[in-house]
This record gives structure tokens, C-alpha cells and sequence, in this order.
């Protein structure tokens, strides 16, 4: 049996959430390609580039919902010790696309990838207001943890008391907390989120004080 060292009062975890459907896409492009020269590989990728932009144009994004990167020049080589032979000259421009017109966004990847931009590295979804998301995300968490509190003290016979411990927790290393927990979040957590849903998490750990019944 373990002993309690330090009795003080009871710790709970509680965890929140808050899902909203997406209003924002945030897709992540490159024009990745290998030539024989330099100036083959320049351009290439100039060429792919300006291909690029005209689809950016058609789908009326605005330049400003567009980030990008000047062309990086590398070696390429393959094979590794004695085999190691030179492949040529790689050329890469990267480019992160901000849309809200979410209907329209695979179109936009597949126009994208034909005009040159052969890499997709992620497309990611996001609501308006994040912060306001979170927030929210972080009361119900407190709530939860209170409610759990309130349970424990009423079954052990015992007033909760006031709050004398607040530790913001980051709900991806719940799992690992010593209060336990699923990788996804609070044990009591409720199921998965509908697709297509932004989610916000949030954890808190609670430390309460107890006043005898």
C-alpha cells in the first residue's frame, strides 16, 4: 500500500473541449524538382511558379493570403559512401495558401499539383477565434475538475474547500501525468468529435482544500 506522505487536501484533473466547424484552410505547397544545371532547375521552377500563381489568381486568392520562399538551390546526390553518385541540381519553393473558400479547396490542390506544385504537405483546418475557443475550452476544464472534486468529497464524507492549486496542464502529456488518463485527453472525457470539426483541448489540475462535514 502506498503511503501518503504529505496529506494537504485532494488533486483532480479536468479536462475541456470545444469543437466548430472550419472556417479557414491553411494548405501547404512546393514546387520540389531536379534538373542537370542550375539554370535548368531555376527555370524549372520559375516556370512552375508563375503556373502556380495564375491558379492562385483564378481562385481569387489574394496575394497576401499566400506566403512563400525564394527558390533554394541544393546538390542532390544518391547511393551513400563509394556508390554516392551526383543526381543533379534541386530546386524547392515552398508556399503556404490561405483559403475560406472550402468548398472549392480540392479543386485548388489538384489544379495546383498539375501546375507544378508535386508537394502537398499538409492541409489544415482552423476556426475564427481560436483564443475565444480555448477559453472557453479552459472553464469547462475547471468545471469538470470541480465537479469531479465535488463527487470525491461528498463520498468521503467532507466539504470541498477553497481552490489552493492551479496548474495549467497541456492535454497532449495527459497521458503521461501522474493523475492519469488517455492519450486523448480526461479519462471521463466524452467520445470523438464529428468529422470535419475544428477541436480546441483543455487541462487543468485543481487542488481543493477539505473542512470536515
Amino acid at each position: 500500500m502506498t503511503a501518503i506522505r504529505e496529506p494537504w487536501g485532494l488533486s483532480v484533473l479536468g479536462a475541456g473541449s470545444v469543437s466548430a466547424e472550419p472556417r479557414l484552410a491553411r494548405v501547404d505547397l512546393a514546387v520540389d524538382l531536379i534538373a542537370p544545371t542550375p539554370k535548368a532547375a531555376f527555370a524549372e521552377a520559375g516556370a512552375a511558379v508563375t503556373r502556380l500563381r495564375a491558379v492562385l489568381r483564378d481562385h481569387e486568392i489574394p496575394d497576401a493570403d499566400v506566403s512563400g520562399s525564394r527558390l533554394q538551390l541544393t546538390s542532390q546526390y544518391k547511393g551513400y559512401g563509394a556508390d554516392r553518385t551526383f543526381h543533379g541540381y534541386g530546386c524547392v519553393a515552398t508556399y503556404t495558401v490561405r483559403t475560406t473558400e472550402l468548398g472549392g479547396l480540392d479543386l485548388l490542390i489538384e489544379e495546383a499539383v498539375s501546375a507544378g506544385a508535386n508537394r502537398v504537405d499538409a492541409v489544415r483546418f482552423e476556426a475564427e477565434d481560436k483564443p475565444a475557443m480555448r477559453d472557453e475550452a479552459r472553464r469547462r476544464a475547471v468545471a469538470a475538475a470541480r465537479r469531479k472534486a465535488e463527487v470525491y468529497a461528498e463520498a468521503c464524507g467532507v466539504k470541498l474547500g477553497p481552490v489552493i492549486h492551479v496548474e495549467d496542464v497541456d492535454p497532449e502529456s495527459m497521458s503521461g501525468h501522474g493523475h492519469g488518463g488517455r492519450p486523448d485527453g480526461d479519462p471521463e472525457a466524452d467520445g470523438d468529435l464529428s468529422p470535419g470539426s475544428v477541436r480546441v483541448d483543455a487541462a487543468v489540475l485543481l487542488g481543493f482544500g477539505l473542512l470536515p462535514a
